[in-house]
């Protein structure tokens, strides 16, 4: 009997029992569903996150008072060792040192390394932001910075200006709003909003400008937030417990490391540190956060796999189950096919095949109904269509092996069978 002719007696058979193959289909189904459903939701979440927080580009770097905590329910404590636990007391003993007006002014004029550096202080969240028609719902955002904001974040200015040094230096009420607060207060005429006076936080402020759309995520909205200047911020929101953010962008990547140590050498002395103390600062690369977030994600991904893995391990067992049943019901079949001269072999082969084609075809159900309901995440969180590709192609693989794996015994079993008294049998 030639390959083809088993396969193809294969699929008659599993054709001609239309109910048991559904239930095992499904069975396999499960496992791989739960796998590819989980790791196509984590990769959109993936991107999306990315997405969120890498707003600066690859040649640019921050300076912050102290380390972003990004955690998501699983990250693994490090081990706290003696040398580390000193590091840690003396880094401790200047945390919450804020980075001061003072210091961040200091450390832009000082910092001599080709390239720009921003100032960026925090202003008030979820405000409310509207003119004499409209607002906006409370989930906006303010941000004072300086003239080189727009360029270190990767936003364009769509219509209107930036802010100039002098609307930083003066510290007047003067904003350039994101795209979606535009679209909000005027639908349809965002050019309408240039140099109208808006109310943000009850503030009135006069609007220079409007960035230009900028993609954002379910995790963060780029576009919905007020740019005013730092000095704005400081004489109507002063708060000695608001700390700085700086900013640095180099003219050329592949010199992005000597920025950093220079500027580590230009901003220690600014806050005061003797040579053996540790830094009170931290610095923030521009891919640093999404690391931090993939790491995250990946102990999700190892769950996820061990309990995919469990679930095939039922599957096999319940694959294995139904093809003894088929072996029992189809004895006579055995017994007339060998006597009609069919070996072992084929017997064997018969048998292998169909517990691979369910395998495969739980396999697809599976991969197929993962992709599209994982993709339901990747919709709600405003990302492209994700196809893990290389969890599709295990997936194939793995659920082949279980086939072959589950099939094995079954198909012995009918192997072995004698042909007088599988004829004979009831």
């Amino acid at each position: 009997m030639t390959l083809s002719d088993t396969i193809s007696l294969s699929w008659r058979n599993i054709s001609g029992n239309k109910l048991r193959t559904a239930i095992t289909v499904v069975i396999m189904a499960l496992g791989i569903f739960a796998l590819i459903l989980i790791i196509t939701a984590i990769k959109a979440a993936s991107n999306s996150l990315t997405s969120s927080f890498s707003t600066m580009g690859a040649n640019s770097f921050s300076i912050r008072y102290k380390e972003r905590n990004i955690r998501m329910g699983g990250g693994r404590q490090s081990t706290v060792t003696k040398s580390s636990k000193t590091k840690l007391k003396q880094r401790n003993s200047n945390a919450g040192k804020v980075i001061t007006y003072e210091q961040a002014k200091s450390f832009k004029e000082q910092y001599l390394f080709p390239g720009k550096v921003g100032l960026t202080l925090r202003g008030p969240g979820s405000i409310v932001v509207n003119n004499e028609r409209k607002k906006t719902n409370p989930d906006i955002n303010v941000l004072g910075a300086d003239e080189n904001f727009a360029e270190l974040n990767g936003y364009t200015i769509s219509l209107g200006r930036n802010l100039t040094p002098t609307d930083v230096e003066s510290g007047r009420n003067v904003c350039v709003i994101g795209s979606s607060v535009a679209e909000k207060l005027y639908p349809g005429r965002s050019a309408a909003a240039v140099d109208q006076v808006i109310s943000v936080d009850h503030v009135p402020y006069r609007v220079l400008g409007v960035f230009e759309e900028k993609s954002s995520s379910a995790f963060f909205n780029a576009n919905k937030m007020i740019l005013t200047s730092y000095n704005n911020i400081r004489r109507l929101y002063a708060s000695d417990a608001v700390s700085f953010t700086i900013g640095i962008m180099v003219t050329d990547i592949k010199v992005l490391d000597i920025a950093v140590g220079e500027a580590k050498g230009t901003f220690r002395p600014i806050r005061k540190l003797d040579v053996k103390e540790e830094d009170n600062f931290f610095i923030d690369k521009s891919d640093s956060i999404a690391e931090a977030v993939l790491t995250n994600l990946g102990f999700l991904e190892k769950g996820t796999i061990g309990i995919a893995f469990i679930t095939l391990i039922g599957a096999a067992i319940g694959l294995m189950n139904i093809m003894l049943v088929a072996v029992n019901e189809r004895t006579k079949e055995i017994g007339l096919a060998k006597a009609l001269g069919g070996t072992k072999k084929d017997i064997r082969a018969q048998f292998l095949w169909e517990s691979i084609l369910i395998s495969l075809m739980g396999a697809v159900a599976g991969i197929i109904a993962g992709i599209l309901v994982g993709n339901i995440v990747a919709l709600l969180l405003k990302t492209g269509f994700v196809v893990p590709w290389a969890w599709v192609i295990a997936g194939i693989l793995v659920c082949s092996f279980v086939g072959l794996v589950a099939g094995l015994y079954p198909a012995h079993k009918a192997s072995k069978l004698d042909p007088i008294v599988a004829l004979r049998y009831e």
